[in-house]
């Protein structure tokens, strides 16, 4: 029996614990805010270790969606969902269906999209018991975001090198990339077609020597990425992989990449600065699959053109944020985190038209 619990937690419009354990279904959905519109964020399917670790990665993204939505006024709001379970071997259409089911009985609060350990087959399965869905591979839809996000991704290392080096060039600069998924693969085609000297690394070792060989980049292990010298380290895995002890292996001049939450605290923003190291803030650079999925709620339905020129506007928000945090002694992260709760505290870029969903 599918069981919808709600958890009591500050800051947070509603967080739905949700069960069916005969399908073996674990899972948590996160709405964070909906003063700017209704909440939109990815599906996360992730063999969590506990529950706690799996609330903890919710909550977490569920806000950082949030800022996302408002600095991009999107006309949406944050939030996440997470399933705990191996995508590998415990992901089953039973388990797919009830989590629909879930979302379904939120009544539109929550919209899913794709994340980690979910695919675009899954979220049509998905579908086919919510309509409360977006960047489904329809004709009508937005289909996979991860372009988007590898194409905002490199506007924003663009806007690190003008910050840096007075030219939005990157070649000949040694790029770092951490992951190659679906968005670092993406980013390492960019960057490559465009000069840059590149060194990756994924914990899958064959794909990473494969991607290698075709782009000519230095492969590293996993384990040694984030301490090789470079310009721009390109995190694109999981978050909080910027923490004291990292900050102290670091060797790079700037750090710019898809993945969620880098930062593991504020404070660790505060040591890059101290470090010399530019930071660009996350949840600003890759916006880019956000601004594509909102990109369906238009007036006038999806036009992949009109996103890729929002997209590269992230260029200039990257450089009015550095441009501020020069001038006020505030890390880039703090100048990123003032703009998202200014517009949200004064409705900036708020929905006017609702959504209409329909199956």
């Amino acid at each position: 029996m599918l069981t919808l619990k709600d958890l009591s937690i500050k800051g947070y419009e509603r967080v739905v614990e949700i069960t069916e354990k005969a399908v073996g279904l674990h899972a948590f959905i996160a709405i964070h805010d909906l003063r700017l519109g209704p909440a939109l964020g990815g599906i996360r399917i992730y063999p969590y270790r506990s529950e706690q670790e799996a609330l903890t990665d919710v909550l977490r993204l569920a806000k950082g969606m949030t800022y996302k939505s408002a600095v991009a006024q999107s006309g949406l709001g944050g939030g996440k969902s997470v399933i705990m379970a191996d995508p590998k071997n415990q992901k089953t259409k039973q388990l797919l269906y009830a989590f629909g089911e879930a979302i379904n009985l939120l009544e539109g609060q929550y919209i899913g999209a794709e994340d980690l350990g979910s695919t675009p087959e899954d979220l049509m399965v998905i579908y086919e018991k919510t309509p409360y869905m977006c960047a489904l591979p329809t004709a009508t839809s937005s289909g996979d975001p991860s372009r988007f996000t590898a194409w905002g991704v490199f506007k924003g290392i663009q806007a690190v090198c003008q910050t840096l080096w007075n030219t939005p060039s990157v070649e000949g600069k040694t790029i770092a990339i951490q992951g190659l998924g679906s968005v670092g693969a993406k980013l390492l085609d960019h960057l490559f077609w465009h000069g840059a000297k590149l060194i990756i690394s994924d914990i899958n070792e064959k794909k990473a020597l494969e991607l290698g060989r075709l782009y000519g980049s230095t492969v590293v292990s996993h384990d040694k990425i984030l301490s090789t010298p470079c310009d721009i380290l390109a995190p694109c895995a999981l978050g909080a992989i910027i923490n004291q002890d990292s900050i102290a292996k670091l060797h790079c001049k700037a750090i710019a990449g898809a993945a969620n939450n880098q930062l593991l605290s504020p404070e660790c923003g505060v040591s890059l600065m101290q470090k010399g190291i530019l930071y660009a803030p996350d949840f600003i650079l890759n916006s880019g699959g956000l601004i594509s999925a909102a990109g369906e709620f238009g007036l006038h339905g999806y036009n992949p053109i009109e996103v890729r020129h929002k997209v590269s506007q992230l260029y200039h928000t990257l450089l009015l944020i550095f441009k501020k945090s020069t001038e006020q002694h505030k890390t880039p992260d703090q100048i990123a985190d003032e703009l998202a709760e200014y517009n949200l505290n004064n409705g900036v870029g708020k929905r006017v038209h609702p959504i209409i969903f329909k199956k």
